[in-house]
C-alpha cells in the first residue's frame, strides 16, 4: 500500500517537496490556506543549486528565466548623494550563474511539475484548507483539517506530514514549539513589489541602487517583464513597524531620500501597485528539523531571509533532498529523515552564515561601510567589466569568411 503524505503550503517548499515524495513513490495531498493559486510574485535570484535542484524535480523545461542581455557599460547603475548615476557591478555579473527569476515563474514551473502527466498522476491541492491539529501515533499521524470553504473540520491519516507553511509555520508552532523558540530577529524590514513601469530616464532592463547608511532602494531590471522593486531598512523597533500602512511607514524611513527621482519613483509606484510583500526580516534555527512523523522543509526550517538570496534555491534544494532520502530508505522513515538533515544541513548554515555579509551588500549598516563597499565593488566592477565586454565582443564579431578553394 502506498505511503501518504500531508504537504502544509502551496509554495516552492511544498511543491519541491510533493514532488520529491512522488518520486519516491508516496502520495502527497497539499493543503493551502489560500483560497487559490498564488500567480504574482516578486524578484528572486536563482543560483547554480537551485536550478540544479530543477533539473532534478524535473521542472527546468518549465521554468522562464529572465536574464537582461548584458551591453557594453552594463546594465546597473548606483545612484550617489548628489543625485549623479555611476556604473555599478551587478548582481547578475558574479560568475556563479546566477539566474533572475519572479517568484511567480517559479511556482508556475512547479505547477506544472505537482501536475505530472495526466490526471492520475497528478498531486491532490485542497486549497482554504489549513491543519489544526496534529497527532502522532506510532503507525502514523493523525491530522485534524479545517474547510474554511466547507466551514467544516474533518481528520484524516497519514505517514507523514511535511510542514512547507513559510517563516512562521503553524506546523512548526504546533509541534516544535512557539515562534520566539526559532525565529532569530535581524532588527531589519523588506517590502517587495512588481513596478508598472521602469523609472524615467533608465533602460527598461536596467538595475538601480540608490543606498544609504541602514536603508536602500533597489530596482531589478528584467528582460521581459516591468522591473521589481525592494525596499530594505535597518531597525529596532520592529514590532511597531506593522502600525499603519506600509507606504506610512516607507515614507517615514525614507524621508530625505526621496528628493531622489528613483526613490520618488518606487514609493508612487507602491501607492499603485495591486500586491507587495511587507515583512520583517528573520533566520529560523533549529536543532533538529524533524520529530517521528513530522518533517520541516523550505522557510519552515531554516529561513536564510531575503539577505541570503538563497531561499528559493534550497528550497528547492530541500524538497528535492527530502525525496531522496526517501527513496534510498523506502522502509525506515527515520533513517530517511537522518538523511535528509544530516546531507542538507551543512549548506543550509554555510548559507545563514553568509547571509550577514551578503547583507552589508544589500543595506550597508554604516557610513564607512558604505564608503568600504562602494570601493571594493568597483575595483570588482572594472575587472568584471573588461572581461564581460571581451567577451561581448568577441561573439558580435562577424565571422570570417570561410576559404571557397580550387
Amino acid at each position: 500500500m502506498q505511503k501518504r503524505a500531508l504537504v502544509v503550503g502551496l509554495g516552492i517548499a511544498g511543491m519541491s517537496a510533493a514532488i520529491g515524495l512522488r518520486r519516491a513513490g508516496w502520495t502527497p495531498v497539499i493543503v493551502e490556506r489560500a483560497p487559490e493559486r498564488r500567480t504574482w510574485g516578486y524578484y528572486i535570484f536563482m543560483f547554480q543549486e537551485g536550478l540544479q535542484a530543477a533539473a532534478d524535480l524535473g521542472i527546468a523545461d518549465h521554468l522562464h528565466t529572465r536574464n537582461p542581455e548584458w551591453r557594453p557599460g552594463g546594465n546597473s547603475w548606483t545612484v550617489d548623494r548628489r543625485g549623479r548615476r555611476k556604473p555599478a557591478l551587478g548582481l547578475l555579473d558574479a560568475p556563479s550563474g546566477l539566474a533572475s527569476v519572479l517568484r511567480s515563474d517559479i511556482e508556475a514551473a512547479l505547477w506544472q511539475g505537482i501536475a505530472g502527466d495526466g490526471a492520475e498522476d497528478a498531486v491532490e491541492v485542497r486549497f482554504a484548507t489549513t491543519p489544526v491539529e496534529i497527532t502522532e501515533g506510532a503507525g502514523g499521524v493523525q491530522v485534524l483539517l479545517e474547510d474554511a470553504g466547507a466551514g467544516k473540520r474533518y481528520r484524516e491519516d497519514f505517514d507523514l506530514v511535511v510542514g512547507a507553511d513559510g517563516m512562521r509555520s503553524s506546523v512548526r508552532r504546533m509541534v516544535f514549539g512557539p515562534d520566539e523558540d526559532h525565529l532569530v530577529n535581524w532588527k531589519a524590514m523588506i517590502c517587495a513589489f512588481q513596478l508598472k513601469e521602469q523609472v524615467p530616464s533608465y533602460e527598461a532592463s536596467d538595475s538601480i541602487l540608490v543606498a544609504r547608511p541602514k536603508r536602500a532602494v533597489w530596482v531589478f531590471g528584467l528582460a521581459d517583464h516591468a522591473p521589481c522593486a525592494w525596499l530594505t531598512y535597518r531597525t529596532e523597533d520592529v514590532p511597531d513597524r506593522f502600525a499603519g500602512s506600509a507606504i506610512e511607514q516607507l515614507r517615514a524611513v525614507f524621508a530625505g531620500m526621496d528628493d531622489n527621482p528613483v526613490v520618488r519613483h518606487v514609493l508612487d509606484s507602491l501607492e499603485e501597485a495591486p500586491d507587495h510583500v511587507f515583512d520583517s526580516i528573520h533566520q529560523v534555527k533549529m536543532p533538529r528539523w524533524s520529530t517521528a512523523r513530522v518533517v520541516l522543509v523550505g522557510d519552515a526550517a531554516w529561513c536564510m531571509n531575503t539577505y541570503s538570496a538563497m531561499g528559493s534555491s534550497s528550497s528547492l534544494r530541500g524538497g528535492a533532498a527530502l525525496g531522496v532520502a526517501l527513496q534510498e530508505h523506502p522502509d525506515d522513515l527515520a533513517a530517511a529523515l537522518d538523511a535528509y538533515e544530516t546531507g542538507l544541513r551543512p549548506y543550509i548554515t554555510r548559507q545563514q552564515r553568509s547571509a550577514r555579509v551578503k547583507q552589508q551588500r544589500f543595506v550597508p549598516s554604516s557610513r564607512p561601510v558604505e564608503v568600504l563597499g562602494s570601493v571594493v565593488l568597483e575595483l570588482i566592477r572594472k575587472v568584471v567589466h573588461r572581461r564581460m565586454t571581451a567577451e561581448y565582443t568577441a561573439s558580435s564579431a562577424p565571422a570570417a569568411p570561410s576559404g571557397t578553394g580550387r
